[in-house]
């Protein structure tokens, strides 16, 4: 005789295994749903990043290429002060070319802690148009293990900016404008000179000033956009360090002018031109000075 089985264990399987089928697709779909979810996290954001990124580079070039002269000071070499005339000397040799913009790559540390120490890696790449001053800074730190943050400096006919954003998605900062935020972007540009000495050389871009036998102050102005600094040069008559009675800090979301520099170290030799491989940069606080960028350069090229 065949065996029937227990009719209530019949129609316990017969109604319980639609749920089971049900269940495992609705497991499917948040399963596929929450994949699509990271692949857009992983890769849309940088490809979304990368975008905006072409575009800041095509307006650096685009206001480089309205330029058809470099804004002249017209400062001859007799008139610059004692110690920029030995460091342009020493620092721009005769085999130096003339140079219309730069490229460089970095790596280093940022420090995320408006106070305190809290050191993280970055890299990043930078494009310089000399012609007329400008850059766009392009960097990736690691605020956490597998959650970079993009950020981006720049500064392009009379506008400066700075975007970050976590994933290349959310933004975290996001200041445009022209005014005092272009003065300090277009201060950084002149801070970073020694990366490119020729912008400095007489009838350029910037006019120099004595102040005494190591340093002299230099300024720069570009349309109604001016920013100056003072440069101090070592024994060796290189630039040791740059620095500012105050530059635009961002804090709580706030720009809170505070004093600033920053400090060169390890000259190479690269394309006739002796310039830092090496830097750190920092506010100087009440409390002394707060570092929170330390950097080298890779690799550098200039066009």
């Amino acid at each position: 005789m065949k065996r029937r089985g227990n009719p209530l264990l019949r129609h316990a399987d017969a109604g319980t295994a639609p749920c089971i089928r049900k269940g495992g697709v609705k497991v499917w779909v948040l399963a596929a749903a929450l994949l699509a979810l990271a692949a857009l996290l992983v890769f849309g954001g940088p490809l979304w990043w990368r975008a905006s990124s072409r575009t800041a580079r095509a307006a650096l070039e685009e206001a480089a290429a309205q330029q058809t002269a470099p804004p002249c000071c017209a400062q001859d070499a007799a008139g610059l002060p004692l110690p920029v005339q030995r460091y342009l000397r020493r620092a721009v040799t005769r085999e130096a070319a003339p140079v219309d913009g730069v490229w460089m790559r970095q790596e280093g540390e940022f420090n995320l802690s408006e106070d305190g120490e809290r050191w993280v890696p970055f890299t990043a790449e930078q494009r310089v148009t000399l012609r007329a001053p400008g850059f766009a800074w392009e960097a990736r730190v690691g605020m956490a293990p597998g959650v970079p943050v993009f950020v981006r400096d720049a500064y392009a006919a009379g506008v400066g900016s700075t975007e970050a954003r976590i994933l290349g998605l959310w933004p975290v900062a996001n200041v445009r404008g022209a005014g005092e935020i272009a003065a300090d972007q277009l201060m950084r540009f002149l801070a970073e000179a020694p990366w490119y000495p020729v912008a400095l050389l007489p009838g350029g871009m910037v006019e120099w000033s004595a102040v005494d036998e190591r340093s002299a102050l230099a300024t720069i102005r570009h349309g109604t956009v001016s920013a100056a600094l003072t440069f101090v040069f070592g024994e060796d008559d290189f630039v040791l360090a740059v620095r500012a009675e105050a530059r635009g800090r961002m804090v709580k979301g706030k720009r809170v002018p505070a004093p600033w520099q920053g400090r060169f170290s390890r000259y190479a030799l690269r394309n006739g031109m002796w310039i830092p491989t090496e830097g750190e940069v920092s506010w100087i606080l009440p409390s002394g000075p707060h570092p929170y960028w330390r950097g080298r350069v890779v690799e550098i090229r200039y066009k």
